[in-house]
């Protein structure tokens, strides 16, 4: 499915050097660079850079707690964060000069492998999300709401890694595809129409992508609390009367 990467070169026999590979350690090797930068120079009046950056982290938060809630968004906000940013940029890179013309720079995620990857990452990560939530919770998801439904539950668990590799991949890979072809066809004002689109295109692909894991972790992080029987409610809502009765008798 799709071209298969060029090897550009191969480090011990076993580490394969694509063009793909080149692109992403540029792209960690600048957002090393900058988390550098804005973690030395933090200002309780911050200039604009730090403002972007601030920005980015709130709105981030913001995303994530609509779907996990306040705890478990701050909770596992760096992680997630890493994959929309990552993602992201990896999708943009696409944009940038000679990325996708020469086989030495190609955009990531345009590439089978690393969706692969990211699926195989967010499948590892929210399993030990829900084990450490609570064991018991985490097994009996899978067994709910009756038991025949475990091997399809099981079943779907390995499916939506699979899904969020499919999905990214190809929509990017389809995307430049299209501007490849249209640029081939009507080398001048198609490609740049596509292009434009592509900007919006590539930031809902990361957004897409990390909605879902966010689900997915919401659904593996959930613990039900069970009900209180109606009596020991009855017996509570008395008991939190009386004290505020004796509140008020002591303050008169």
């Amino acid at each position: 499915m799709g071209e298969k990467s060029e090897v550009l070169l191969r480090i011990f026999g076993v580490f394969d050097i694509t063009g793909e590979v080149i692109v992403m350690l540029a792209l960690i090797a600048a957002l090393a660079v900058i988390s550098i930068i804005v973690t030395r120079n933090l200002k309780e009046k911050p200039g604009r850079f730090q403002n972007v950056i601030e920005f980015a982290v709130e709105y981030l938060d913001n995303f994530f707690m609509e779907v996990l809630g306040k705890e478990r968004s701050r909770k596992y906000l760096k992680y997630l964060s890493t994959f929309f940013v990552f993602i992201i940029l990896s999708n943009y890179s696409g944009l940038l000069p000679f990325v996708g013309i020469t086989p030495y720079l190609k955009a990531p995620t345009a590439s089978l492998s690393v969706g692969i990857a990211l699926g195989g990452m967010a499948f590892i990560f929210l399993q030990a999300a829900g084990l450490r939530a609570g064991v018991k919770n985490y097994f009996k998801r899978f067994v709910s709401p009756v038991f025949f439904m475990l091997p399809l539950l099981i079943l779907d668990e390995f499916i939506k890694p699979a899904s969020l590799a499919l999905r990214l991949f190809g929509n990017i890979f389809g995307e430049e595809t299209v501007t490849d072809e249209l640029y081939n066809i009507l080398p001048i004002g198609a490609p740049v129409i596509m292009m434009g689109l592509s900007v919006l295109f590539c930031a809902i692909q990361a957004v897409v992508f990390t909605m879902l894991v966010s689900i997915y972790l919401d659904e593996a992080t959930e613990i039900e609390i069970p009900a209180e029987k109606p009596d020991k409610i009855k017996h509570k809502k008395q008991r939190k009367v009386l004290k505020n009765a004796e509140k008020v008798t002591k303050e008169v």
